[in-house]
């Protein structure tokens, strides 16, 4: 038996890595189209509050909001792709395991 196969979960793990990276450096790839939205609405607010010459802080409270549930988001798949890669290893290990103990080779 040669090593389990993680690659798939090794690089959607890397790739989640990368995007929660990205959001914590404030930039917009990464968010689904619905944070996206989320956050165009909050800035356009704020630049409705400065044209009108009022403070632009709820705006850019509900901005941080956007982006820290973003990277709530992303730290939750990211755990739970390690999971997952746990589960793999285990598995393996419990696989060779059994194999090793049925017989003399």
């Amino acid at each position: 038996m040669g090593k389990p196969d993680t690659k798939r979960v090794d690089r959607e793990i890397s790739k989640t890595e990368r995007k929660l990276e990205a959001v914590r450096r404030g930039e917009w790839w990464p968010l689904t189209s619905r944070e996206r939205l989320a956050m165009t609405r909050a800035m356009a607010s704020g630049a409705r509050s400065i044209h009108q010459g009022n403070s632009t802080g709820r705006a850019e409270t509900r901005m941080d909001t956007i982006g820290s549930a973003a990277e709530t988001r992303l730290t939750a798949e990211l755990s739970a792709l390690y999971g997952e890669r746990q589960r793999i290893v285990t598995e393996y290990a419990r696989a060779k395991a059994q194999k090793k103990s049925s017989g003399w080779f």
